[in-house]
């Protein structure tokens, strides 16, 4: 009887071993490439004092950026070319609150070690070329419609990051950037030179909105 029992314990033995050799190997295999971050990359996510840095967390402060290197000299440039005082007084304060951001923003940038452009992206660059073109009226209409329009953009990507990010620093600097981006919508909303039927719509609601 145990003779007969041996060699059969011997190959559940040796077919248990081969199995978990096997469970193994395709975990490891799978593992990696299961681990996302919030935006669906795979293993972007670096580690830093504040907590991981993440694709869209450096994508938030390139942004941020970018948005400032279009909207301060269209800011100065209002002042010779708008027709409107409130556009020029409208135009004078996204300056400011930019150049702000855009001091902190280089500095935040320099000490997660996330490198940053120095020109504005080819839309900024195709709007400045258009404003370039325009005086008085014609001048206050597109610069209150291109930068509500640009705004309402940012503020979706920037709001984004702001509710899921894993870093602290940038959840801090996020939710200053979402307060001076509401607060440009509605100071070029002020001008009473926006279109709304110009703006893109919203998309419809989800319809199971998770909680």
């Amino acid at each position: 009887m145990n003779l007969q029992l041996r060699p059969m314990r011997l190959v559940e033995v040796l077919a248990a071993l081969a199995f978990l050799v096997i469970a193994t190997i395709a975990v490891l295999t799978i593992a990696p490439n299961g681990i996302t971050s919030a935006s669906g990359d795979a293993g972007q996510f670096t580690q830093t004092p504040s907590g991981p840095l993440g694709p869209a967390d450096r994508d938030f402060l390139v942004k941020v950026r970018q948005a400032g290197l279009w909207e301060i000299p269209s800011g100065r440039q209002a002042q010779q070319r708008a027709g409107s005082a409130r556009v020029k007084q409208v135009g004078l304060q996204l300056v400011a609150d930019h150049i702000k951001l855009d001091q902190q923003v280089r500095a935040l940038a320099a000490k997660l070690g996330v490198g940053l452009p120095n020109v504005p992206n080819p839309d900024q660059q195709g709007w400045m070329a258009e404003l370039s073109t325009k005086t008085g009226e014609d001048y206050d209409k597109t610069f209150a419609d291109r930068l509500r329009a640009a705004h309402g953009k940012v503020f979706a990507a920037v709001s984004l990051v702001r509710a899921g990010t894993k870093n602290n620093e940038i959840r801090a600097f996020a939710q200053v950037a979402v307060d001076v981006v509401m607060k440009h919508m509605t100071l070029l909303e002020s001008t009473g030179k926006v279109d709304y039927a110009a703006l893109p719509t919203p998309p419809p609601p989800s319809p199971n909105p998770s909680k």
